[in-house]
């Protein structure tokens, strides 16, 4: 993976568009390739698969957990965890356009459902790193539920099964944290107002930096541990990233904001 990260950089200084592909665990050996293509502001592509506890019976060694808050901690590096096919599409759009620095598209190696873009938000709100995908049939949102890529759809069934009991429940699906950092506060305050502080957060990896966007009151689904080795159904079960877990935890804020 280091001497791949390597080559990729050796190309993109003779113009040449490259990109490269290995498991999201492998990043870690990658490393100083990827810091030197941010620090040289080279638009070096990186896909990256086979990204969460989705591949459980892999076991622990293959599943990644710290390895996206690393990335996201290299200056200049964008990455992108896109939910469906329609982001994946939306993606690759905004890829092609970025020309000064690294990109990482990180990618499940399960199967995922398309959502249905007539029914919710268009994928075309990935280029702005964040967007509303679900909202209320009637009403302002009481609680948010935010995730990126395979967790997204988890939420979506949260929403579904909260709208059906009236709460009042919104859904973000934020791709990428450094593209919806680079909006004005005014998007940003629109996707997630700032008076609403009822919000959970869910991605299949390290909680470590979720805190910016759920605050001090919300909640993180996210993984403590490393993982382990069982069937992908038997995994979500045991750490919590179902569609009751989330939704149990927005009843648990929204009763909160009701008794405060």
């Amino acid at each position: 993976e280091h001497a791949m990260g390597a080559v990729l950089n050796g190309m993109s200084l003779v113009k040449v568009r490259p990109y490269g592909a290995t498991f999201l665990i492998f990043s870690d050996y990658e490393r100083g390739a990827l810091r030197l293509s941010a620090l040289m502001e080279l638009p070096v592509i990186q896909v990256f698969t086979h990204d969460s506890i989705g591949v459980g019976e892999d076991g622990p060694t293959h599943q990644p957990v710290e390895q996206l808050a690393s990335l996201r901690a290299i200056p200049g590096l964008v990455d992108l965890r896109p939910a469906d096919a329609n982001e994946v599409v939306e993606a690759w759009r905004v890829i092609m356009e970025l020309h000064h620095g690294p990109v990482a598209l990180v990618l499940s190696r399960q199967s995922l459902p398309t959502l249905d873009r007539s029914r919710y938000g268009s994928a075309a709100g990935v280029r702005r790193g964040a967007y509303v995908l679900a909202d209320p049939p009637d009403g302002e949102p009481e609680v948010i539920l935010i995730a990126t890529g395979s967790e997204v759809s988890l939420c979506v069934a949260a929403y579904e099964e909260l709208t059906a009991e009236g709460v009042l429940a919104r859904v973000v699906s934020m791709p990428s944290w450094e593209l919806f950092d680079r909006q004005p506060d005014s998007y940003r305050d629109e996707v997630l107002p700032p008076s609403l502080c009822a919000r959970v957060a869910v991605e299949q990896a390290s909680a470590l930096g979720w805190e910016r966007h759920v605050g001090l009151e919300g909640r993180i689904i996210a993984m403590h541990t490393f993982g382990a080795s069982a069937p992908l159904r038997d995994l979500a079960g045991k750490f919590g990233f179902t569609p009751d877990a989330i939704a149990d935890a927005a009843r648990e804020l929204v009763a909160g904001r009701g008794a405060a």
